[in-house]
């Protein structure tokens, strides 16, 4: 549903059938197909009691973004084993594609709720929802009729501090992604061919990333005898989400804590000095001079044209897809993922990953006749058969099991109907999306067909992780005032950095930069982000 991890599922599938790049990452996330939502909830008497006499519901309705390829998601493998498991009847409700926040906006006014509303919640005030009477909290009812997610909770109390609110309310049947392999998907790669040709070394640190960079532009590693190599291309996105080469200073693009104590790396002054070294290698032609205007098929063009020498790009969509796209074209072509760069040797780059819980899953409205009942069919999800279930389909049919371990099979790697592999999966689970469910690393894994991409990941995660903010949650007056702050302080630092990398304003007006940064709240907003991590560590 539009989340970096969901989206790194439809991007990592390029390795296997080449399918295009998603925007971002393209990680995918779910497409919309049929119905607008329809009037209230309808889950009737319950069927299959367990031994505390708590039923199954016999239906229910459940408003979800539809998954592509398929009309409606009762279609799926998955969901048809639920409702024999369970004798419960789904009636899906898919927004029309592209009208996402205008329906579920629309559906909240009205009060005319499905009994499940599968949603990113955390950016919709969900403490308001609970208050005005759209969702229930759900605290109770997961420690009463939902065993299998109360267990995880005990067991990683961290996801349930994740997953609970500003105001302490459990207010979804969480997504969750607690493995490294969900997390990491993105940091910097270059041509592992030109380093080879080069004789030179993966590197490690900004003098040694200079020093290859150089060696691109001037030793004419593509040999056709011209000087038209580009050595890096500044992607604004990837470079902004994975914090490569910043976050060698120890400070992040954003919000970020050093020791409890919430500091915003662009008001920092070690934002400088990345700033002076992007803008040497700017003016000295190591960084693309069109890096600003370059889209998805100008970067293809680059790429494939053997004129790029490295980037900062996602594990499926950008070193899956162009290994796949060139080698038979330019069978030597390599990309390799370099370790996030350190400013000295030994050292490590902060960088980021995916949260576990991105404020995405299944909320049960108040509509719900008996949500006890529906809280025990969403719990099914987290426990072992679940969990086989939700992110590999049906045994021997999706997946077989490989010494002790779910493998799936060429109907899904190698769809006989040409699928991609995401598609053909969609077929048969929610993996490849989001949901209310826990992803599963070893399945996630088995996308990376590639040795460079496995051994770009295991670079990538041995970055510093530890600054890294968690989901901080707001209440909804403190969101409001955040936004406000944040849109026009977010959009000048965005616009200055790109100025001082280019040179369009010299760096000599640091000073100026970060008196206005402070003019446009600045310092207000570090306090409510601090005042949520306070209240995070307190729960």
């Amino acid at each position: 549903m539009g989340t970096k991890r969901s989206k790194a599922v439809a991007a990592l599938a390029v390795t296997v059938a080449l399918t295009g790049q998603l925007a971002a990452c393209s990680k995918g996330g779910q497409t919309g197909s049929e119905t607008s939502p329809q009037a209230s909830g309808s889950a009737q008497a319950s069927v299959k009691p367990d031994a505390n006499g708590t039923a199954y519901p016999a239906s229910m309705t459940y408003w979800v973004r539809g998954m592509p390829g398929l009309k409606n998601n009762g279609e799926m493998a998955m969901y048809k084993a639920m409702e024999k498991i369970t004798g419960t009847k789904v009636e899906f409700q898919h927004p029309p594609n592209g009208q996402e926040t205008d329906q579920f906006n629309l559906m909240l006014v009205s009060g005319k709720l499905p009994d499940v509303i599968d949603y990113n919640w955390q950016s919709n005030y969900p403490d308001k929802a609970i208050a005005e009477g759209k969702i229930l909290r759900l605290n109770d009812l997961i420690d009463k009729y939902a065993p299998n997610l109360s267990q995880l909770f005990k067991d990683r109390p961290y996801i349930k501090r994740e997953v609970m609110s500003a105001e302490g309310n459990m207010y979804v049947f969480p997504l969750i992604g607690d493995d490294p392999r969900l997390t990491v998907f993105c940091g910097p790669m270059l041509r592992g061919d030109w380093l080879k040709k080069l004789n030179l070394e993966v590197p490690t640190t900004l003098d040694e990333w200079e020093k290859v960079l150089t060696a691109f532009r001037d030793n004419d590693p593509n040999g056709n005898g011209k000087k038209d190599e580009i050595p890096l291309l500044y992607d604004v996105s990837n470079m902004e989400y994975s914090i490569a080469f910043l976050g060698a200073y120890g400070i992040s693009y954003s919000f970020f804590q050093d020791g409890g104590k919430v500091k915003y790396g662009p008001y920092e002054p070690q934002y400088k000095d990345f700033l002076t070294l992007m803008n040497k290698w700017y003016k000295a032609g190591l960084i693309d001079k069109d890096y600003m205007t370059v889209d998805d098929k100008l970067k293809d063009a680059k790429i494939t044209g053997n004129q790029l020498g490295a980037t900062v790009g996602w594990l499926g969509g950008t070193l899956g897809k162009y290994m796949n796209l060139m080698k038979t074209k330019d069978p030597v072509f390599q990309l390799v993922g370099a370790p996030f760069p350190a400013l000295a040797k030994g050292g490590k780059s902060i960088a980021n990953h995916d949260p576990i819980f991105y404020g995405i899953g299944a909320a049960i409205s108040t509509s719900a006749k008996h949500p006890e009942q529906i809280a025990k069919w969403l719990d099914y999800a987290y426990g072992k058969e679940g969990h086989l279930l939700y992110n590999f389909g049906i045994e021997g049919e999706s997946y077989t099991m490989v010494n002790g371990k779910p493998k799936f099979t060429d109907l899904i790697m190698k769809n006989p109907k040409g699928l991609s592999v995401s598609d053909a999966l969609n077929q048969y689970t929610i993996m490849g999306s989001s949901g209310p469910f826990e992803f599963d690393a070893d399945g996630y894994e088995q996308y990376n067909t590639l040795t460079e991409q496995k051994e770009a990941q295991l670079n990538w995660t041995k970055a510093d992780f530890g600054k890294l903010m968690p989901t901080v949650d707001m209440t909804a007056d403190e969101q409001s005032r955040f936004s406000v702050i944040f849109a026009d302080l977010e959009t000048y630092r965005k616009e200055m950095t790109n100025k001082f990398i280019m040179g369009a304003e010299p760096l000599d007006k640091f000073d100026d930069y970060l008196k206005t940064l402070k003019k446009l709240g600045i310092e207000e907003a570090i306090k409510l982000q601090q005042t949520g991590y306070d209240r995070y560590l307190k729960r």
